[in-house]
């Protein structure tokens, strides 16, 4: 399965430390939740909006729940947007539907 996800923290959490809640900058929360991403060593891209990362049910699922805990460090909460594609059997669709999708517009205009 590929997930693409978000996370955002809100709030200041109780007891927290300066630089965190709403008068630090999400980016901060958000580089911990990739942080978590890359270091579980399933495929994975982030872009401006949203972090894909691609693994089985079980593997997907913990890395985002502990992404979404690293990002709630920052705030009281945490919101996260979640798209799944769940395709039972395919690997490597993080790189093979952008590659078809490329050799698709290859052929437009010929």
């Amino acid at each position: 399965m590929i997930v693409a996800f978000s996370v955002a923290p809100s709030g200041t959490p109780s007891g927290a430390p300066a630089g965190t809640g709403d008068d630090a900058s999400v980016h901060t929360a958000v580089a911990a939740a990739v942080k978590v991403v890359r270091e579980s060593g399933l495929p994975n891209r982030t872009s401006s909006m949203f972090t894909e990362i691609e693994g089985d049910w079980d593997q997907v699922m913990d890395v985002v729940k502990r992404a979404t805990e690293a990002a709630g460090r920052y705030g009281s909460r945490v919101s996260l947007v979640l798209k799944a594609d769940i395709r039972p059997g395919h690997t490597g669709e993080l790189t093979g539907k952008i590659d078809r999708l490329e050799g698709a517009l290859g052929t437009l205009g010929r």
